[in-house]
């Protein structure tokens, strides 16, 4: 199959941020002890006497900053592309996982402690009490319904339950968390203590509601239909690069004006049979052009061995750009790339971004056997053109005796990797294990980039 010619781009220089990952943090913070000192202006703090009323108002605070965490989370991963070139991907998913978790926390210790607090308060049996809140208090039996929901997503968000679920039924259980959100609205509307009294207050929470949905619809929803419309994106056609894994070109119109770079990612669903429903995470495996798009896949379930069987013609619905894992930022002239299997894909179109400076680019590409390695053509006569070099490390662990990326290993290979800009991608446990030997070679993190092959 000859492949379509492709015009090449001109690198985006890296640009001047005035606001930093630390200058959202402080946002966020700075917003959550507004909502702490709004509650105290309502009186939280008053008549603090009792067991019961200690409880309540702790079931206050918990249910206001846990609301406010859970919409903090929702904007995080609302694909925004600010968000995401300021911060980076694996940033913002930590955050949010970590947010996630807090959320769970404490919206249940707000259920928990106003439960217990209005039990002791009406001197009533604890499952007397919840009957009651259930039964004749508004909204409440619906926001628990919600918090059921939002419980089902943090669970499905622990490593253990993530390893054993599929990507589309683990991305299908966080769909839920809009949904509990939606229903625990109106019930904070209508007996939460900021909304009692005070039309500021109200107007606040309202406009967070609106600001978080508004990016959800924006970026989630407006976006990927105007790529849709605008490129008209469909298969071109696949080519196959090895066992189990082929490489799918996509063409389109106006493809030059579409704004990626070579290390990101979109999130792929093809318009054919149940496709439709199915969003991939796909990192383009070459540098865009106004020709053609290209994301190379490797047969895995979920779905993946379908879209290597693609027809042509078959239309393509991407949301993206997305990932910070790209060459703007580069600030050394060194630099080192290592892949792991198909976490090769990110760097070969790196690879083709870089600048041709001899002796500057080192490749380490990671697998278990040499039919498992991909693009070995185009990886040597990129690496040739450039004046860079390659070291494959070919074999299973066990096999070898000792982890081939090691601190030792690495020292050999790159003796000047602490002063290298590093470029990592492929699994989880790849990734971890390459971050300790960087540790252990003293290489700052600024200089340490990554993309993990997981959700």
């Amino acid at each position: 199959m000859t492949h379509l010619a492709s015009s090449r781009r001109r690198m985006p220089m890296p640009r001047a941020r005035s606001f930093r990952p630390s200058d959202v943090l402080a946002l966020g913070v700075g917003n959550g002890i507004l909502i702490v000192g709004m509650w105290i202006r309502h009186g939280g703090l008053n008549d603090l006497t009792t067991a019961g009323a200690l409880l309540t108002a702790g079931g206050q605070v918990t249910a206001l900053l846990g609301t406010y965490v859970a919409l903090i989370g929702l904007v995080l991963m609302s694909r925004s592309p600010w968000l995401d070139r300021l911060i980076g991907l694996p940033r913002l998913a930590y955050w949010h996982r970590w947010l996630g978790f807090g959320c769970v926390w404490l919206l249940v210790a707000h259920t928990v402690l106003t439960t217990v607090g209005f039990a002791l308060t009406t001197r009533s049996d604890v499952l007397v009490e919840t009957w009651s809140l259930l039964t004749t208090y508004p909204y409440v039996l619906m926001a628990t319904v919600g918090l059921v929901m939002l419980v089902a997503v943090g669970i499905t968000s622990v490593r253990i339950a993530r390893r054993r679920l599929t990507y589309e039924t683990w991305y299908f259980i966080h769909l839920y968390a809009y949904l509990g959100m939606a229903l625990g609205f109106a019930h904070q509307l209508v007996v939460g203590t900021d909304f009692l009294s005070d039309p500021v207050a109200v107007a606040y929470w309202v406009g967070l509601y609106l600001a978080t949905v508004a990016a959800i619809v924006t970026f989630r929803v407006g976006q990927p239909l105007q790529l849709f419309f605008r490129h008209r994106l469909e298969v071109a056609y696949v080519a196959a690069e090895g066992p189990g894994v082929a490489s799918v070109y996509v063409t389109g119109r106006r493809l030059d004006q579409l704004t990626a770079q070579a290390g990101q990612y979109f999130l792929w669903r093809f318009l054919a049979g149940d496709g439709w429903w199915r969003a991939h995470p796909f990192s383009l495996s070459a540098a865009p052009n106004d020709q053609y798009l290209r994301l190379t896949v490797k047969a895995s379930g979920d779905g993946t061995s379908v879209i290597q069987r693609l027809p042509t013609g078959t239309r393509v619905f991407v949301e993206g750009p997305y990932g910070a894992f790209t060459a703007d930022t580069r600030t050394r002239p060194g630099v080192l790339l290592i892949a792991g299997g198909i976490g090769i894909a990110p760097l070969r179109a790196l690879l083709e971004e870089m600048p041709a400076v001899h002796g500057a680019i080192t490749l380490i590409y990671r697998a278990s056997r040499w039919e498992d390695i991909v693009f070995g053509a185009e990886l040597e006569a990129l690496l040739k053109a450039r004046g860079g070099r390659v070291h494959y490390l070919i074999g299973r662990r066990a096999e070898l005796g000792r982890d081939p990326l090691d601190a030792p290993h690495l020292r050999r290979n790159v003796p000047d990797i602490a002063q290298r800009e590093i470029y990592v991608c492929g699994p989880e446990g790849m990734i971890e294990a390459v971050n300790r030997s960087l540790h252990q070679l003293h290489v700052p993190g600024s200089q340490i980039h990554e993309e993990r092959f997981a959700y």
